[in-house]
């Protein structure tokens, strides 16, 4: 069966997208979870150890507070409390730590955070936990209504999604708005002096979203952070005081917890491992902890701790699948006999769940050392029930006491580096399958890019070979027998007989399609008819320097993702590819205009090969100015590359020095910022509207007009008439503004395409409106890229507008070439957005440009255009590229398209094998696993590029004939 070229790739490319996903679901584990299908009672308590007799009585000491209200300040970083900065921040909060009755610890968050739980999430909850269901494992919520409890809750609509009967007066309000950072907090404070007032509820949860939106927008070093910080300040005085009010003889004292669910880092988002993402301040503010004298410096713990201490301080069973421990501190004034017994019912909990989740766990040293301290625990018992008061028992009581902790550190410690089972079965199914798919792609390659770019791939005689069914045989019998004998789940075995007998037949094909092509290319060698991408000289094929360079580059890029710090600083690698690539069509330049002039009647002729050079076409006179610019461009680009890194701090070990993203977004230089902004909106017009029609150019230049709006109405810029203190709106208005001309510069590329494919076939028609969806591209990365990241979209046109004029045309560049270089400064600009392999870096604030409320799809959309405008644009560029050029040949668009497909998957495919062997390495998920993510999603838009030129392909074709 013969295909071309742009239809094989996009197909291939499809394909993987499916064996990623496969891999994806078994790479990322299910978090560890007890196998106990109920939830934790009282009545399942265990008895107090007691030696020498029978058990004990099971139980419970009395609950230590009496209410409980939870602040939760979404993305408060530890030091907006403990830091320097945090007397002016937050002065009350600082007074009390300083010198009230509270404890202080700076807490480990783990993203997403499991607060109600105690339980750790899988990796792949990050992406998950943006549309919670509701919550159906055992939890501090339903535990505390299960005892009766009665809990108000107000904030994130999160909380009601996951506990959607548990609160007896609820009002949430929706934290994926993330430009409002005001109404999103007045809605939760305006319910507090009424409530504080009542004694009908037990325990009050608040959860403030404003600051993470803030942070989100503009930073934690924004002007905005302190007004917010002091309003959270007013609002913990507010509930202090009448908590104090409220408090009566003789009853149990309350407690006031201030925490946060994460930190924010320097670019204001979260998700990653850096200290201020996942550090955060815990405060626990009650009467029945000691005055504090002065600033002490405050403890580490993890936030998983704070679940079991709550459950135990408010007298209930601790969560089954909490692998927290209790904060030793608040249990200091109880009696040496209840902070025994509180340490043992922790144990016991994290022992169950280390027996449910290890198969070997009698051999865990912190299984062993809790049964030890049991022991010791039930004969500490039976000397104090036989009244014994001696030093000696105080002493052997705080022996018993350090067993436990010690014992609580290790079985925690082992639970939490025990994040889940990988699904081995589906990893490898979706590697092989991937893999399969490669070698098809590579065999493919001298056909794919020959003259006539037709694929012959032998479906007919794969399906009717005798292989073929053996192999179906065989991998229906490894199936049966790996999901009959497996203990663990497997997701591959979940699926229907059909769909796992289509994999299997499929997977059969491919292996046979894959022998065949390979018995067909070896004993020959490689057979080209038509026109090579590759110099020829003679038969054979030959590399010129450029294309050592480009498969080089390539080939170490892929081999450089086995390394964790080449990974976190990827950005190094592509710089340096891109400055090299720059030097060495610098030398070519030379060569075409300088070195290779043999005499005067050579003046003009090209060193490279090329089909038409038209040098009768253009005066003499106009050759001078056209050299000189070729021989600039390259220099140009250098210099824009190195100004753009400077714009930018991005990776890991640099990210933390100030940038001049930075400085532009300070208040201070608002008015530069602004300067800056109109200039590149111009620039941006000026670059694009040579190719468009008129009636694009007047929508191109209205809606250029309407982002500057929208980034004033934000706050990020400013108009000459605008007062400095007035305040900003959410620009809903301005960016729909925005969006009516982008639709409209894209139906109007779009009819032009219809009507070159359909009606006429007229080449520049289908160019013209091929640029046209690129302006309207454009216009929409233009609104959502921030402010001061205009400069890197102004130079990545520049870059492409000289590149394109000077110098993939006039040195005849092939399509294979130009693809890699378009592959290569695509992958450069993502970086120079400010883009990184961490999940943090990902700008979620645009999802919500234009929109009053969360949609998922819209929000999808703008997310990943915005993450990958750099390689979108270059990508459709290339399109535009290979589409336009008339000396160009017709099979261009599909030797584009077959070398893009080839790029992605080769370190796709290299990536996967890569994270299966480093599954155990001590950076899978802070540093590796983020990357496959990055990898999947790139995988997944450039299946998408590609069957748009497939479509192009389809369109030249029609024309053609």
């Amino acid at each position: 069966m013969k295909v071309r070229s742009s239809v094989f790739a996009s197909f291939i490319l499809t394909l993987e997208v499916i064996g990623m996903a496969l891999f994806l679901r078994g790479f990322f584990p299910a978090p560890v979870k007890s196998s106990l299908p109920s939830k934790s009672k009282l009545s399942d308590l265990p008895r107090e150890p007691l030696s020498g007799g029978s058990p004990n009585s099971s139980r419970l000491p009395q609950p230590l507070f009496n209410r409980v209200v939870i602040m939760l300040v979404d993305a408060l970083r530890e030091d907006f409390v403990f830091g320097p900065s945090g007397r002016m921040y937050m002065p009350y909060t600082r007074h009390v730590v300083e010198r009230g009755s509270s404890s202080s610890f700076v807490a480990k968050a783990r993203p997403p955070t499991a607060l109600t739980t105690g339980s750790i999430p899988g990796f792949i909850d990050v992406v998950m936990n943006l549309n919670s269901p509701a919550l159906l494992e055992d939890n501090l919520i339903w535990q505390a209504k299960t005892a009766g409890k009665r809990i108000v809750f107000y904030g994130d609509d999160t909380w009601v999604r996951l506990f959607p009967k548990h609160f007896m007066e609820h009002d949430g309000t929706t934290s994926f708005f993330v430009s409002d950072y005001t109404e999103v907090d007045n809605n939760v404070t305006r319910h507090l002096d009424s409530t504080l007032k009542r004694d009908d509820w037990d325990i009050l949860i608040l959860h403030y979203l404003g600051l993470d939106h803030i942070g989100h927008i503009s930073g934690p070093h924004s002007s905005l952070i302190q007004p917010k910080l002091l309003e959270m300040d007013d609002v913990l005085k507010k509930i202090h005081s009448a908590l104090i009010t409220k408090e009566a003889e003789g009853s149990l004292p309350y407690l006031l917890v201030l925490c946060g669910d994460h930190g924010m880092s320097e670019t204001g988002s979260h998700g990653g491992s850096s200290e201020p993402e996942v550090n955060t301040p815990l405060v626990l503010i009650s009467p029945a902890f000691k005055r504090k004298a002065g600033m002490e410096k405050p403890g580490v713990v993890e936030q998983v701790d704070l679940t079991p201490t709550l459950a135990l301080g408010l007298g209930l069973p601790i969560s089954q699948n909490s692998v927290g421990r209790v904060i030793l501190s608040v249990l200091e004034e109880t009696s040496l006999r209840d902070q025994l017994r509180f340490l043992h019912l922790n144990g016991h909990q994290l022992s169950c769940l280390l027996r449910d989740s290890t198969p070997g766990y009698e051999k865990e040293a912190g299984f062993e050392q809790f049964r030890v301290a049991e022991k010791a625990h039930g004969t500490w018992m039976k000397l104090y029930l036989e009244g014994n008061t001696s030093e000696v028992l105080t002493n052997m009581g705080k022996k018993v006491l350090k067993q436990y902790l010690e014992a609580l550190a290790a079985m925690s410690s082992a639970l939490s580096k025990q994040l889940g089972d990988y699904d081995m079965y589906s990893m490898i199914a979706g590697m092989v399958f991937v893999f399969q798919l490669l070698l098809v792609l590579l065999l493919a390659m001298p056909e794919a890019l020959s003259g006539e770019a037709v694929v012959d791939i032998p479906v007919l005689s794969a399906l009717l070979s005798l292989p073929f069914y053996l192999l179906c045989l065989l991998l229906a019998s490894v199936h049966v027998l790996v999901c009959t004998s497996t203990e663990s789940s497997c997701y591959f075995c979940s699926l229907s007989w059909g769909l796992v007998f289509a994999a299997v037949a499929f997977s059969s094909a491919v292996f046979c399609i894959l022998i065949s092509m390979a018995a067909r290319r070896l004993p020959l060698g490689p057979r080209i008819h038509g026109k090579s991408p590759l110099r020829s000289g003679g038969s054979e094929w030959s590399l010129s320097e450029l294309d050592v360079l480009l498969l080089a580059g390539t080939v170490g890029h892929t081999l450089s993702l086995a390394s964790s710090s080449f990974v976190e600083e990827e950005h190094q690698i592509w710089y340096f590819l891109l400055n090299t690539l720059c030097l060495a069509v610098f030398q070519d330049v030379c060569r075409k205009y300088f070195r290779e002039k043999r005499s005067p009647g050579d003046e003009e002729e090209t060193v490279l090969p090329s089909k038409d050079c038209h040098s009768s076409d253009h005066p003499k006179a106009e050759i001078y100015p056209e050299k000189w610019l070729a021989l600039a461009t390259p220099p140009f680009t250098l210099v824009c590359c190195r100004m753009l890194r400077s714009l930018n701090q991005t990776g890991v070990q640099w990210a933390h020095i100030p940038d001049v993203g930075h400085w532009l977004n300070s208040s201070e230089h608002r008015t530069v910022l602004s300067l800056l902004a109109a200039f590149c909106l111009v620039l941006i017009y000026l670059l694009v509207q040579r190719r468009c029609s008129w009636v694009s150019k007047v929508a191109l230049a209205l809606g250029l007009v309407g982002v500057y709006c929208y980034r004033a109405a934000v706050g990020n810029v400013s108009f000459p008439w605008q007062r400095s203190g007035q305040t900003t709106s959410k620009g809903t208005v301005e960016a729909r503004f925005v969006y009516v001309f982008i639709l409209g510069i894209l139906f109007t590329g779009t009819k032009d395409l219809l009507r070159s494919q359909i009606i006429t076939a007229d080449a520049k028609l289908k160019s013209r409106g091929l640029w046209e969806i690129y302006s309207g591209l454009v216009l929409l990365v233009s609104l959502l890229l921030r402010a001061h990241n205009l400069p890197v979209l102004c130079c990545c046109l520049l870059i492409q507008t000289l590149m394109a004029q000077f110098i993939w045309k006039k040195l005849h560049y092939d399509a294979a070439q130009t693809t890699i270089m378009h592959y290569w400064f695509g992958q450069a600009f993502f970086y120079f957005q400010g883009n990184s392999n961490n999940i943090a870096t990902v700008d979620i604030s645009v999802s919500f440009v234009g929109l009053e409320s969360y949609v998922e799809a819209p929000a999808i959309f703008l997310t990943a255009l915005s993450t990958y405008a750099g390689p979108l644009l270059w990508a459709c560029h290339l399109v535009c590229h290979l589409s336009s050029q008339r000396d160009r040949s017709p099979v261009a668009v599909g030797h584009g398209c077959y070398c893009l497909a080839l790029l992605r998957s080769v370190p796709a495919a290299a990536y996967i094998v890569l994270v299966t062997v480093l599954r155990y390495h001590l950076f899978i998920w802070s540093v590796f696993s983020p990357k496959l993510l990055y990898e999947s999603m790139h995988l997944l838009l450039t299946a998408g590029i590609c069957l748009f030129f497939n479509t192009m392909e389809q369109s030249h074709s029609s024309s053609k004939s």
